[in-house]
């Protein structure tokens, strides 16, 4: 088959869907993987604070990787990448089913998802026009939260009943995505290398994250969305360790669970955000963010799992609301200059070293003896404080830019 250009109109054409369901697929595996990893940590006796040692093995794959994902995905038919990339997951998966060290095969699971990110992200805005790019995030996040929600419940479920059983059962899933992944149209590479070699894939990495970097909406965006997805990484286990000092619970279910219901939030809020933002509205999305820190914080003094449930509903929906305009808006931004596979990688270079970042200083904090509580609290401080800030210079640029637009043009800046 032919490469070819395939924007459509319509945000479910069959190339979006076979895209989504993919990707359904994928995340759902992912997620149900780390909770039968760490029940595995915990039938083998890993110390409890190895945990989240893990992730510090799956983000660094992506930081090392970094230069290399977004070449990848602009340099070849992106359906082709996310094929491979679902098969470096299934050997992942299948390499901790069979005894290889846990925390090496989920590192090669970390191979794969960063290869992945950026082909199914860019492949975004080479399916559909720039009208519907937030829409089609907005289904995007939506298929990522509701696998998280799948595969969160099937894996704290199926970890409780047989830590094996979930492996094997999360092995198939890549496999099946991997099948589903040869439905995707076959697109024109969006932005060849000239050359293959390591100096010039980390040149041509470099000199895009020099153009980006010179952007204000990119930088504002990969910031929001770092500090995003960092506070999301660290909270998974945060939930897992304060679960049972909280709520008494010990099972691997009710973490599983409570990630669960921040992903029917993150649902609501993304679809809501796709309605109601646009990409020149994107500040709108900005006291969402404030919320979730204040949410973490809320949670800390929680002790009734209802209230849990209740309180992790609202810091989902927050957070679907805050994410799916900022990932718009860059896609859109790389897409009109470097290519929406090379922006997707910077974002996550710039993304997981937030997360390893934040995941390292809770793990450090765990090995000194912090209270879990005491952290949660802190950490939920920290991420409401830090997206007030984000937001304050988002809020001061547009002024600026506003005011030197309308100096331009002899008149007086429009306000805010």
């Amino acid at each position: 088959m032919n490469a070819q250009h395939v924007r459509s109109d319509s945000v479910l054409s069959r190339g979006m869907l076979a895209v989504l369901i993919a990707q359904f697929l994928s995340a759902l595996a992912d997620n149900a993987l780390l909770f039968g990893a760490v029940a595995l940590l915990k039938l083998e006796h890993f110390p409890d604070w190895t945990q989240p040692l893990l992730q510090e093995f799956f983000v660094g794959a992506y930081i090392l990787l970094a230069p290399f994902a977004g070449p990848l995905a602009d340099a070849f038919p992106k359906g082709h990448v996310m094929l491979l990339s679902n098969g470096l997951k299934l050997m992942g998966a299948l390499g901790i089913l069979v005894g290889v060290n846990p925390f090496v095969a989920y590192g090669l699971v970390g191979v794969g998802a960063a290869a992945y990110s950026p082909a199914k992200y860019g492949i975004l805005s080479e399916l559909t026009s720039t009208e519907l790019l937030v829409k089609a995030n907005g289904l995007m996040e939506s298929s990522t939260i509701a696998a998280i929600l799948v595969g969160a419940i099937s894996g704290g479920a199926l970890a409780d009943w047989n830590v094996r059983g979930a492996l094997a059962a999360v092995t198939v899933c890549y496999g099946v995505a991997a099948l589903v992944n040869l439905m995707i149209p076959r697109l024109a590479p969006a932005h060849r290398l000239e050359r293959f070699g390591l100096a010039s894939v980390v040149g041509d990495f470099w000199r895009a994250l020099r153009r980006l970097g010179a952007a204000p909406d990119v930088r504002f965006s990969v910031a929001g969305t770092s500090l995003f997805w960092g506070a999301g990484s660290t909270m998974r286990f945060l939930l897992i360790a304060w679960v049972p000092v909280a709520l008494g619970i010990t099972n691997i279910r009710t973490p599983a669970y409570l990630n669960a219901v921040v992903a029917v939030g993150i649902v609501f809020g993304a679809a809501l955000a796709a309605k109601t933002v646009t990409l020149e509205k994107v500040t709108r999305a900005m006291p969402a963010g404030v919320l979730i820190g204040v949410a973490v914080c809320v949670l800390s003094f929680t002790t009734h799992l209802p209230l849990a449930f209740a309180v992790l509903l609202v810091l989902g929906a927050c957070g679907g609301f805050f994410i799916v305009p900022l990932n718009a808006l860059l896609q859109a931004r790389g897409y009109e200059s470097v290519g929406a596979g090379h922006a997707i990688a910077v974002q996550n270079l710039v993304e997981n070293l937030a997360m390893l970042l934040m995941i390292a200083g809770y793990m450090l904090a765990l090995r000194a003896g912090a209270p879990v509580t005491a952290v949660a609290a802190g950490f939920g401080g920290f991420l409401a404080v830090s997206i007030a800030l984000l937001w304050a210079y988002r809020v001061r640029k547009i002024a600026e830019r506003r005011a030197r637009m309308a100096g331009e043009q002899g008149g007086s800046p429009t306000p805010l």
